[in-house]
């Protein structure tokens, strides 16, 4: 996929509106995590760099379309001043007269446009919200690539209107997955966890031809025991993806595709932190307990799969990897993935909660890429064409 993208030329002494991805946790007034502000600074940079002047526009958490003072964007605004000693200068709006206001005084600061969230039409790809949005301004840029799969106002109609590009961060997402989705190194492993068997049936029927094996851990790898008749306990199981499970098991057979599901199991009595568990095998879970993670033969026939691969993606978690007791089969997999990558191998994190878990062991920067999108990755490896992408996509 070829992305247009802007050039020095496009915006110098230009007015540019960029849409960032700014939704970060927050711990009171304060910014709790900053990769996603972060993310943002090439793009950032090369606009200024270029001479353009720079407002961002972002949403925050889910105000449902009323102004709420939790989900200002001011804090954020603070955090990117300390980050890169840039004057921010907050704009306690996203249209009308405050932006106006702050567009005709504009010096050499950034503008951080208040949470576009706090208007119901952003949500509904509002064509006339668009054109307030962005009548202040000359160029449209967007690099929230973890917005990308939502048709938002500020996400894809404001294209529409505005001269526009993707930017840095955007591009380089899209050449990673792409990577990954259009033209794997053999072998090529996806890795697959976390809860719900109904959030990755895409992903699996659009990269089943594509892989060589696939690892399922997690809460879905329950639905899949269950599938091949197995007693689960008390485990995690979506019902309605029973049928589903068996029919991706048997395409795998077909196809010669390796599919492997956990060997041993820590089980425990409840979904608790310092629940006591017991290690068993997943046709002997007993009908009062849980799985809440992969146990030692697991990670040790994963971790062979993974160092022996040349492309690896992974999405989702093998355990409940916030409590520390089931953390180490999600540690096992960062760790293998880190070690395949300084054997060579392209490894690729999806975002969510594997881009959580691969952050909180401190490997983040020792694989080949870590996706800012956890919905968007998941939607790109499906094979979608993402409407925030979409108008960018210059590919012949």
């Amino acid at each position: 996929m070829k992305l247009k993208t802007f050039l020095p030329g496009d915006i110098t002494g230009k007015k540019v509106l960029v849409r960032v991805d700014f939704n970060v946790p927050l711990d009171g007034a304060k910014v709790a995590d900053t990769t996603r502000i972060c993310a943002h600074l090439p793009t950032l940079r090369a606009l200024k760099a270029a001479g353009a002047k720079v407002a961002l526009i972002s949403h925050l958490g889910r105000p449902k379309g009323k102004a709420d003072p939790k989900y200002s964007l001011e804090p954020v605004g603070e955090e990117l001043a300390k980050i890169t000693g840039w004057d921010v200068r907050f704009v306690p709006e996203c249209i009308g007269p405050d932006v106006q206001k702050a567009s005709a005084e504009w010096g050499n600061e950034v503008l951080l446009l208040e949470n576009v969230r706090f208007h119901p039409e952003e949500e509904k790809n509002d064509m006339e919200f668009a054109k307030k949005l962005a009548e202040n301004f000359d160029i449209f840029v967007m690099d929230a690539f973890s917005a990308a799969h939502r048709a938002h106002s500020s996400t894809r109609a404001v294209a529409e209107i505005l001269p526009s590009f993707a930017g840095l961060l955007i591009v380089k997402e899209t050449e990673m997955l792409g990577a990954v989705r259009d033209d794997p190194k053999k072998p090529f492993v996806l890795i697959l966890g976390g809860a719900k068997v109904s959030d990755k049936i895409a992903v699996v029927e659009n990269m089943m031809k594509k892989v060589d094996t696939i690892l399922i851990g997690g809460g879905m790898a329950f639905t899949f025991f269950k599938a091949k008749g197995l007693e689960i306990g008390k485990s995690l199981c979506e019902t309605d993806k029973i049928e589903f499970a068996s029919q991706m098991l048997d395409q795998a057979e077909k196809l010669g595709v390796r599919m492997l599901l956990p060997l041993d199991i820590l089980a425990a009595d409840e979904f608790k932190a310092d629940s006591p568990y017991s290690l068993v095998a997943p046709e002997a879970i007993p009908s009062d307990k849980m799985g809440l993670d992969v146990g030692p033969e697991t990670i040790k026939t994963f971790t062979d799969v993974i160092t022996s691969s040349k492309t690896i993606l992974w999405n989702g978690p093998m355990g409940v990897f916030e409590m520390p007791a089931f953390s180490k089969g999600t540690e096992a997999v960062a760790q293998a993935l880190v070690k395949a990558t300084e054997m060579g191998s392209f490894t690729v994190v999806g975002g969510g909660d594997s881009a959580a878990a691969i952050a909180q062991f401190g490997y983040e920067d020792k694989v080949s890429h870590v996706s800012t999108g956890g919905g968007a990755s998941l939607e790109f490896f499906e094979g979608k064409i993402l409407p925030g992408i979409e108008p960018y996509d210059v590919t012949e």
